[in-house]
């Protein structure tokens, strides 16, 4: 009898997250709605007149705020609802009410910037003088103006803001067939057991230390995807043309600086980021030929590079374990810091387990006005542990930036937010070399740090240079089918692992397991963080309580100035690739140190 998942009411409550703290019941969260419909009405009796005067925008601006907060705080209940158990129908229809409201509501109010974009500077500056209130939103004002020569008329404006519930669908579609509809077999486990194999439990497997499982895992799942493939590459057709539509819309003359325009990044960043690991890859090939020598194998396949190198040092870490363990490793950053990541892990911020129906993966998200939440799917390894701390250091940037800023100065863009995340994992690392004189122990440490390297700089650029070559062909009017999709990535993934790698035929599919691509080119960003991470992660461990105050206070910036500068502030520039290479050159140090212990 296969090992099958556990439904939603068979995990304990106390691994289940308290969505309690947003709204005791549904009832409330529906009089919110009605509230932002009542908000939403009040601020189209403007249109045509948001900057009549200083006190028409102040009010305009006001009332968009609070619409917003709103809008974030309800989608926020309904998304986690949803996450928790995908096929439950209330939690379907909720995220769909919600979504269809916010797509509503963008498209009502949409005509505010085109109005505020159509005023002269001289009349703006007699409004700052005239109602000093308005100095609150200048920084706000800044940005919309930044964005001038691609926002459009008001008409046009509304028009574009009704596509939104219409270009979610390439993602709701693969979510739901990826994470829903989609079943990946039933192999034998380590000891002949059948279980039943899930997006959650794909990479355990691949983890295991018998070679027959992770062949079995490999070959099963991505069977399953290479009979879904053609779906997925329609779903993923979709997302890309319409990225399209909203870059040309927007005038833009890519959908790659179309999405970093929106974080005020420069594409040169994207292009540099893929430029560095490409002049780097002989890091990860040394990386590879390493690990097929630890292995002891004649032929070094995919479905061998999650597996530990070193042989019988892997452990269990049950949950309660790794909680006690990430608390030690942050210590480095303050009492306060720590004191806040025990609340979390006591009242309940946590989905910890997999369930029936749940999203795979994991994330924190949150809404202003509540803690944050996260999403787990624990299943008692190592990476699980660093999942969980990841998880923490992005919950933590949360709480830090909305405890500090203003509702409108608190989301951080997506450009930085992966540093707060991958620099906790740092300092979990090093907290774990340093506290282990075990010559095994330390190898398997290592062997964790490389894959880290391995999976978020050079994995993640790899996912980055797929999807702006594969943006570049729709731009060009060239067909995303499965077997172009396919064949692109096989060539990629070989030029990624080199001669000392076998990329069996299975892994040409690996591309349609990835949601990432449906996040409209997000994935760079690993990498760039990852690298400002190390850095920052150097500065504190060698620096101490200077390091950590600049660092708290990039924390609580949130994006009160352009994310490039917000990390100077933790002492990283990234508009230069010194900080890639670093972090590179670093990876090459610990191959050899690695290299030596096993030899």
């Amino acid at each position: 009898m296969a090992d099958e998942l556990r439904s939603r009411d068979q995990i304990p409550e106390e691994y289940t997250w308290n969505l309690k703290d947003m709204y005791e019941n549904n009832s409330l969260w529906e009089q919110d709605l009605k509230l932002i419909d009542e908000l939403t009405e009040q601020i189209v009796k403007y249109e045509g007149r948001v900057c009549e005067s200083a006190d028409s925008l102040f009010a305009v601006l006001e009332l968009s705020a609070k619409l917003s907060e709103k809008l974030l705080y309800a989608y926020n209940y309904a998304a986690r609802l949803f996450d928790q158990d995908q096929g439950n129908t209330q939690n379907q229809a909720m995220s769909q009410k919600v979504l269809g409201i916010y797509a509503k509501s963008g498209s009502q109010v949409s005509f505010i910037d085109p109005e505020i974009l159509a005023m002269d500077s001289d009349t703006l500056d007699s409004f700052y003088k005239e109602k000093p209130e308005l100095e609150f939103y200048r920084k706000q004002i800044d940005e919309v103006q930044r964005l001038k020569d691609h926002t459009l008329s008001a008409e046009m404006e509304k028009l574009v803001a009704m596509t939104a519930e219409m270009s979610n669908a390439p993602s709701e579609i693969y979510d739901a067939l990826t994470d829903v509809d989609m079943t990946f077999g039933i192999i034998k486990d380590e000891n002949g057991k059948e279980v039943q194999l899930s997006n959650g439990r794909f990479v355990p497997f691949l983890m295991s230390a018998d070679r027959r499982v992770r062949k079995d895992a490999f070959e099963s799942y991505y069977g399953t995807m290479k009979s879904f493939v053609n779906t997925i590459a329609a779903a993923y057709n979709g997302q890309v043309k319409q990225q399209i539509f909203h870059a040309k819309a927007k005038k833009y003359s890519s959908n790659l600086e179309a999405a970093v325009d929106a974080n005020n990044v420069s594409p040169q960043v994207y292009d540099n980021l893929v430029k560095s690991v490409n002049a780097n890859l002989d890091k990860l090939h040394a990386y590879v030929s390493l690990r097929k020598q630890c292995l002891g194998v004649d032929e070094l396949h995919m479905y061998d590079i999650y597996t530990p190198m070193i042989a019988d040092a892997a452990k269990k870490v049950p949950y309660d374990q790794a909680k006690e363990t990430i608390l030690e490793a942050l210590k480095i950053l303050g009492q306060d810091y720590v004191d806040q990541v025990e609340i979390a892990l006591k009242d309940r911020w946590i989905d910890v387990y997999e369930n029936k129906g749940k999203r795979s993966g994991a994330y924190s998200d949150t809404a202003y006005g509540c803690h944050p939440y996260m999403l787990l799917n624990y299943n008692d390894t190592l990476d699980d542990m660093f999942t969980l701390i990841h998880e923490m250091g992005h919950s933590m940037h949360s709480y830090y930036s909305n405890k500090t800023q203003p509702f409108i100065y608190s989301n951080y863009t997506i450009f930085v937010a992966e540093v707060a995340s991958t620099c906790n994992e740092i300092l979990l690392l090093e907290y774990l070399l340093k506290n282990t004189s075990d010559k095994k122990e330390r190898a398997y440490y290592l062997n964790h740090y490389l894959d880290s390297f391995k999976g978020t700089v050079y994995r993640q650029t790899q996912f980055a240079e797929f999807e702006k070559l594969t943006n570049e062909m729709a731009e060009a009017g060239e067909s995303l089918n499965a077997e172009n999709l396919s064949n692109l990535y096989k060539e990629i993934n070989e030029k990624y692992y080199g001669p000392d790698m076998i990329s069996d035929p299975e892994i040409a599919y690996e591309w349609a397991r990835i949601p990432h691509f449906y996040y409209n080119f997000y994935v760079y960003q690993y990498a760039t963080s990852f690298c400002a991470a190390v850095a920052i992660a150097e500065k504190i461990i060698n620096e101490g309580q200077p390091a950590v105050d600049r660092y708290k206070k990039f924390l609580s910036s949130g994006c009160t100035d352009a994310p490039v500068e917000l990390l100077k502030i933790a002492g990283v520039d990234l508009t230069t690739s010194a900080p890639i290479d670093a972090a590179l050159n670093k990876m090459g140090q610990i191959v050899e140190e690695l290299r030596q212990l096993v030899d």
